[in-house]
């Protein structure tokens, strides 16, 4: 069970939090330096908001501020 459409059709087959266990498991296989697709809709709004950095509209939020944050909505953690 090698190519593509096999593996998919065992993957559908499995219940929901176990195809998102896998999807979370295949993500992190995926090399950091791995050249990924960008959806040809997702540029302007990346070119958008990289402009709102450089003109000074927004400032950045580092990622452990985001983590933590994001961690406290879902309840996993408490902000400071």
């Amino acid at each position: 069970m090698n190519d593509f459409q096999s593996v998919l059709g065992a993957a559908q087959q499995l219940p929901t939090q176990e195809r998102l266990r896998l999807i979370d498991a295949l993500w992190a296989s995926v090399p950091s330096d791995a050249d990924l697709p960008l959806h040809e809709d997702w540029a302007p709004e990346l070119e958008r908001r990289v402009a709102a950095i450089e003109n000074g509209a927004v400032s950045s939020v580092s990622w452990p501020q985001v983590r933590e944050e994001a961690l406290a909505r879902i309840g996993h953690g408490k902000i400071r």
